[in-house]
């Protein structure tokens, strides 16, 4: 009974702390510990019923809340790679513990109750084992000591299930390994253990979630332009040493003041929204693109020579005039410069410059056109 006590004011204490980091963050991980936490507090609670009268549907509501929370550390591990959990899973395993746990006539020898209980807290543990070893090594090294916890749960309630399964209720080793009181022991120790991983995991999302923001663009969700010039160089110089091609196209919408003055900037903001969506519909992965400023727009083409950037830069013209516009506004015709290198030798400003001349040819040229520069190897503008 200490024990549970125990367990049950540090769990209490930590779902007290996440609750108010969730409130703080919003964080989706944060609400998914925060609701595990309480699924298990709210089990233990039941629990601490079991020697009264409520022991009948205490000991299989708390086994389902356990298992509930299980389940949402799953859940919560799943969101930390961006993927979603139906609702429905989340609430069928509590939901068979339950309905296992009720239709034993004597819980407390219960013995399917018992063991679908034991098993779904190890399918759920087994889930977030693997969701957390699915999760880019690069991304942070506090997913670490979380997996060796998951998988530690893991092997315990494999442990008790196969020994509950063999040796029954009533079996030695079941009492003396992996009674109630061992139990709570190992889950205070992990539970403090898990709640620091997973404090550092959540600050870790954080600060990705603003260093990604901090990187684009806001109106249109490319990159900006010094983000691009940092990722763009790195890239530029790897292929160089690779013995790659490169190109770099330049991109200016035409007449992009008169769209302003006649529909407003509202309008503008538009036609740069949906330059930006087909230049996402057209590029690779690979690529990097970005509003370079205003209206207009620098992209990255590692591996590709100046015709498949002509293509390119066609086909994201063609886009763009297909995309549905504002009703009275014709998106704008766009200019392109492009340049390229066919190994080794430009600096990633030199193209960009040797790219901003063809843009300007094509301009001069009548607009709605796409003109290769000559030379990649243009003096770099003085700076």
């Amino acid at each position: 009974m200490s024990l549970k006590l125990a367990l049950a004011v540090v769990t209490l204490t930590l779902w007290v702390l996440f609750l108010g980091s969730y409130r703080r963050t919003r964080s989706l991980y944060s609400a998914y510990w925060s609701a595990a936490l309480g699924c298990w507090l709210g089990g233990i609670g039941a629990y601490l019923l079991k020697e009264t009268e409520w022991s009948r549907t205490a000991v299989p509501f708390g086994n389902a809340l356990l298992v509930a929370g299980a389940f949402g550390v799953w859940a919560g591990f799943r969101s930390l790679r961006s993927l979603d959990t139906p609702l429905w899973l989340l609430f069928a395993a509590p939901g068979v513990t339950a309905f296992a746990g009720f239709s034993e006539e004597n819980p407390d020898g219960a013995w399917l109750g018992v063991l679908v209980y034991f098993s779904l807290m190890g399918v759920g543990m087994a889930l977030a084992a693997r969701e957390l070893a699915l999760l880019k090594s690069q991304a942070s090294q506090a997913h670490k000591p979380l997996l060796i916890v998951a998988v530690v749960l893991v092997a315990y309630f494999g442990c008790r299930i196969v020994v509950y399964a063999a040796e029954g209720p009533d079996s030695e080793i079941l009492r003396t390994f992996f009674a109630p009181a061992v139990t709570c022991l190992l889950l205070i120790m992990l539970l403090v253990l898990v709640s620091f991983s997973m404090t550092a995991l959540n600050n870790h999302q954080l600060i990705s979630v603003l260093n990604e923001r901090a990187m684009r663009d806001g109106m249109t969700g490319l990159l900006n332009r010094q983000a691009f010039m940092e990722l763009a160089d790195r890239e530029l110089a790897g292929l160089q040493r690779a013995g790659l091609s490169a190109a770099v196209i330049l991109a200016d919408l035409d007449h992009f003041k008169s769209v302003n003055d006649t529909h407003g900037h509202a309008a503008g903001d538009a036609a740069i929204r949906a330059f930006a969506v087909a230049c996402k519909g057209t590029l690779r992965k690979t690529d990097l693109v970005a509003r370079y400023g205003g209206e207009e727009f620098v992209i990255l083409l590692p591996g590709a020579d100046e015709v498949s950037a002509e293509a390119i830069s066609t086909e994201i013209s063609r886009r763009l005039a297909a995309a549905p516009a504002p009703d009275g506004l014709e998106f704008p015709t766009v200019s392109y410069g492009i340049s390229s290198t066919p190994i080794a030798g430009p600096t990633l400003a030199q193209l960009i410059y040797t790219a901003d001349g063809a843009l300007y040819q094509a301009k001069a040229a009548g607009r709605n056109r796409a003109f290769i520069a000559e030379s990649p190897l243009d003096p770099e503008p003085a700076t």
